[in-house]
């Protein structure tokens, strides 16, 4: 599994725009299509929210690659 981490530069990020500025789709919209196939985890758990509001010290998974969120 490949792992990754993603400087949040404010108090959250939708989980959608994480997903396309960690590279995993192109665009929000892609990531929100993602999300709503059930394709996505947030903490372990499948997270069905498009905009669902992702901090420092959450791990989001998708496929073989875990992106966990860290405050710089």
């Amino acid at each position: 599994m490949e792992r990754t981490t993603f400087d949040l530069r404010g108090e959250y990020i939708e989980l959608n725009q994480l997903l396309k500025l960690a590279g995993v789709c192109e665009s929000g919209g892609q990531g929100k299509q993602l999300v709503a196939e059930g394709l996505v985890q947030v903490d372990g758990q499948v997270e069905l929210r498009k905009t669902c509001k992702i901090r420092p010290g959450q791990v989001v998974r998708f496929q073989d690659l875990e992106i966990e969120v860290v405050a710089p």
